[in-house]
């Protein structure tokens, strides 16, 4: 994991290239609304849907950038989740032990929210942060689920020994697992459940259970404490072996639907039971007066696991 600064980050956003102007366009069989400025007070979010029915648009329960998915045929509360956009930006510099925290997503509309612009099957925003640092990010909708594409560029002297802009889906409704039942990730020997090594998740009481975080070691070393409990009370659980794709994946409690994400490489795949989100955050160097780009894609099928591994194994050594 990660070391973290206490210290947030401020940031500023680029003001929006895109007049008020609305206008609805057919891209590739899919439906863009292109709104303009958008803020959580006074204007409806962009929407782009694909050729299965989920839709992907902005969401308003934030200022914070926060996308919001939709499957079809469901209710709001049992078909859609959120996807922070990202979690945080974080770098540590060359030579330094401690990370240091550039921006950190805030929960409520405090603060502006950033101008989103929509191009094709995507939305996007881009974002100052402090230190010379600039990020772009861009959500593209395709037909098995959305590729979420960082760019972040280092206008300073200094040499960043990583960046880390974790993307956070938080599974809710038909997708909401957090006893880890139907969360799985990928062996020599097949799928196997995320939390297989803790048995006892399944009828501990909450209070024991949460909060938590399982981790499986993709390219780390398994580490030699399986569980801890740390400081702030929150329990760490790691995976006995590794797995072989870097991937971590949810099935519906009605089956119908799975939800995966994976990288190219990455250390460790994760999940936060008590909000069921997946975390597959590579984390690459970032030079001085270079850039550096992470793409993680989330695939959203109706199907099955060995769907989705499919997908992935075709798909991920073209992710950056």
């Amino acid at each position: 994991m990660v070391a973290i600064a206490k210290r947030e980050g401020r940031r500023k956003r680029r003001s929006n290239p895109f007049g008020f102007l609305t206008i609805a366009i057919a891209v590739d069989s899919v439906l863009v609304a292109v709104l303009g400025p958008w803020n959580a007070q006074s204007q409806s979010p962009k929407v782009i849907e694909n050729n299965l029915g989920v839709r992907m648009l902005v969401s308003r329960q934030d200022a914070d950038p926060t996308l919001r998915i939709e499957l079809p045929g469901y209710a709001a509360a049992d078909g859609g989740f959120q996807v922070i956009f990202p979690e945080h930006v974080t770098v540590r510099a060359q030579g330094k032990e401690e990370s240091r925290r550039l921006y950190l997503w805030q929960p409520g509309h405090d603060g502006s929210a950033p101008a989103w612009s929509a191009a094709g099957r995507a939305l996007q925003y881009e974002m100052d942060l402090e230190s010379g640092i600039h990020m772009l990010a861009r959500a593209t909708l395709e037909e098995d689920g959305v590729l979420f594409h960082y760019e972040i560029q280092n206008h300073s002297d200094v040499n960043y020994d990583m960046v880390y802009v974790p993307t956070d889906p938080r599974l809710t409704g038909i997708l909401h697992d957090v006893r880890l039942e139907r969360t799985y990730v990928h062996r020599a020997g097949g799928f196997e459940l995320l939390g297989a090594d803790t048995p006892r998740r399944l009828t501990m009481p909450l209070r024991e259970w949460l909060p938590a975080r399982y981790l499986a070691s993709y390219t780390w070393p398994v580490p030699s404490r399986l569980v801890e409990k740390r400081a702030d009370g929150i329990t760490y659980y790691n995976t006995s072996e590794k797995v072989d794709e870097p991937m971590i994946a949810t099935i519906s409690s009605d089956g119908r639907w799975v939800v995966a994400s994976f990288t190219q490489t990455v250390g460790n795949v994760w999940s936060n039971p008590e909000l069921t989100c997946q975390h597959v955050d590579p984390t690459p160097p970032l030079p001085a007066h270079g850039s550096a780009v992470v793409e993680v894609k989330m695939l959203i099928l109706r199907g099955g696991l060995n769907d989705a591994l499919l997908k992935v194994r075709a798909q991920r050594d073209s992710l950056k």
